[in-house]
């Protein structure tokens, strides 16, 4: 269920999107990572996908070596799906590392940033936290785009679709493309 960099195209995305919505209707699959429920495999697919849509400031790295930083903030829903996502893929020239965090203080030169449902109380203190840092923020939490989640992952009719708040992104220095927001449902912050 990978996608290559060197083919992705938006034939890609469009699959990716017919996967979801096949993996999120299935029950129970047989794969590499059985523990890890279906969609939450779709969903760490995705997370690599993203960077592809997304372009991030220079200063986002540290150096022209850094690797390209996927991490997730509190109890981790993908066991070793987003690994296995990321394995042997590059971008830029960058290689993929994931890294898990109790806390958002512990959050440094990330790129993109899973919130899990166990931070929902946390929302507005990531986004707080966060401010000035050109992370891509994505969740599952109810209404965290309209908290400034940059995407997040809704699920509608044993479908999952993206909901996608373009401010909190531009706000951050973050450029999603087209293709991207184009299949998406685009939020505003409340208040």
């Amino acid at each position: 269920m990978r996608m290559r960099r060197s083919s992705f195209t938006l034939a890609g995305l469009a699959l990716v999107f017919a996967a979801l919505i096949f993996l999120s209707a299935s029950g129970p699959t047989h794969s590499a990572d059985a523990g890890t429920p279906p969609e939450y495999q779709v969903k760490a697919v995705f997370l690599f996908n993203f960077a592809q849509f997304v372009e991030w400031p220079p200063q986002s790295f540290e150096d022209a070596a850094a690797p390209f930083v996927i991490g997730v903030l509190g109890t981790d829903p993908f066991g070793s799906a987003l690994e296995s996502a990321v394995r042997g893929e590059t971008l830029n020239g960058r290689s993929f590392v994931i890294e898990r965090y109790r806390s958002v203080s512990e959050v440094r030169h990330c790129q993109i940033l899973f919130i899990s449902r166990s931070e929902a109380a946390l929302v507005g203190e990531i986004g707080a936290a966060l401010a000035g840092h050109s992370v891509l923020t994505v969740s599952d939490i109810e209404d965290s785009a309209q908290r400034g989640v940059m995407i997040r992952f809704v699920a509608d009719n044993n479908r999952i679709r993206l909901r996608i708040n373009a401010d909190a992104a531009k706000a951050a220095g973050l450029s999603i493309s087209s293709k991207l927001l184009r299949p998406a449902e685009l939020v505003t912050s409340a208040g």
